[in-house]
Parts: structure tokens; sequence; C-alpha cells
């Protein structure tokens, strides 16, 4: 019998939760934690990351990040207006943060090439191998899995820990100061928009899969959630982990056309 789920307490305390969303928040947290413990990061907010993979990091993410509307819209075809206080509050708000996330695409464009990576390259180059996994493991869940599932891998887990990891950046007085004045701005922006604002987005996501299940959902769909969430962590540490790797841009760009 499903038991429905209202918020009491702040959005942004786990205890408002039901205790099987608190119980895998925190079954997931070691491998959370082994994305932002990441190097890459650490060594872009020290200014000590080489343009190699600096460039494989943005042409390598770029394919998540133009996707990612589509991600919220292949879960935005799963809710039904009327068939569950669930299905309306994710389809309110999955059509809301589609807009929102319009303009991404283009911060992430101008933080490239503030960093030295000509738009083309970004737009034009082969990713790096393998670092497609998080984006086609967000398409397949978000194509493939419940709407609860594409929710928590994708609005949640993602967007929860991108917003953690960008955070140090983007306060990082030598990353800031490595862009030109002229361009700091607008070079900045992605890291702005994502360490301002997603530090309550996951939050709004869970309160949605929490409000789809209700309080007491089956062992096995919980489960599945933490799977889940699991998986794009790891798929996000996979994406670092080949991002550091030293080839150069050169080596693996505009083969496609070729």
């Amino acid at each position: 019998m499903h038991t429905r789920f209202e918020r009491t307490g702040p959005l942004t305390e786990l205890s408002s939760y039901p205790q099987w969303a608190q119980d895998m928040v925190v079954d997931c947290e070691s491998t959370k934690q082994s994305v932002l413990d990441h190097e890459l990061w650490a060594m872009m907010r020290e200014v000590r990351l080489d343009h190699a993979s600096t460039a494989n990091f943005m042409v390598g993410v770029w394919p998540f990040i133009e996707r990612f509307p589509s991600f919220m819209a292949l879960n935005l075809l799963k809710t039904r207006y009327g068939r569950s206080l669930g299905d309306d509050v994710a389809r309110r708000w999955l059509v809301r943060n589609i807009r929102v996330e319009q303009n991404h695409a283009e911060y992430w464009l101008a933080w490239a090439e503030g960093s030295g990576v000509p738009r083309d390259d970004v737009l034009n180059a082969r990713p790096p191998h393998g670092t497609q996994t998080l984006a086609n493991w967000c398409e397949e869940i978000s194509a493939n899995g419940t709407l609860a599932a594409g929710m928590i891998a994708t609005n949640y887990a993602i967007e929860g820990v991108t917003g953690e990891w960008s955070r140090p950046i983007y306060e990082s007085t030598a990353y800031a100061e490595s862009f030109s004045p002229r361009i700091r701005t607008g070079s900045l922006r992605w890291l702005q928009l994502h360490a301002a604002y997603d530090d309550i987005h996951p939050w709004e996501a869970l309160e949605i899969v929490c409000t789809l299940l209700g309080m007491t959902p089956k062992a096995d769909e919980v489960a599945h959630l933490g799977e889940c969430v699991r998986r794009s962590y790891t798929s996000m540490r996979i994406v670092g982990d080949l991002c550091m790797q030293t080839h150069r841009p050169s080596t693996w760009m505009k083969e496609a056309a070729a």
C-alpha cells in the first residue's frame, strides 16, 4: 500500500525524508566521496591541471552537458498529469528546469574557451575513449528506467555531487585569477551557477522521488534506486580518471570527419 510522503522539515536536511531515503543516501556516501576526493578537482582548483587534461575534461564531459536537457525530457515523457501527486510535481519541476538548463551548454563552451580549449574543438572533437560513460548511463536510465530512477540518477546524484565539486573550484582565488579579467566573469559562469543552485536542486529532486515512492516502498525498489545513485557517482569518477590521462586531444580530434 502506498503511504503518502509529505515533507515537514527543512528541504535540505536529510532527517526531513523517509527512513528508507535516509538509509539509501548514507549507503551511497562512500561512493559519492570517492568522486569528491578525485585529484582532478584539487588540481583544477590549485591551477595545476595541465592543458591536455583540461582539454580532455572539457571535450570529454561535453556530450553529457549538451544532452542533459534531453535526459530530463525523457523523464518528463514518463509523467501523466493527474495520475498521482508525484507525477504532477515531477512534471511541473522538469518543465521549469529544462528551461533553466537551456543556457548551460553555452556557459560550458565559454568556460572551455577561457581555459584555452577552442569552441570548435569542444563541438567537433571525438571525446577521449570511455568518457561518454556518464552520458550514456544517464540516457539509458532516463529512457528505460522508472521516473524515480531517472530523476535520482541525474537530478539528485549527478547534480548534487557536481554542486559539491564545483563550489571549491569557483571559490578558489587562484583559479579565478588564472583567467584574464576581461573574460573571467563569463568563463566562470557555469561554475558559478552550479556552485550556487545545485545545493537546493538535488534536494528538490529527492523530495520528488520520495513523493513518487511514498513512505513504504518495496525493498527492491529502494535497492534499485541506490544502485542507480552509485552508478552515477562511479560513472563520474571514471570520466575523471580518463580525463587525467595525458594524451593530447590532437590525437583523437575530428577523427569522425576523416
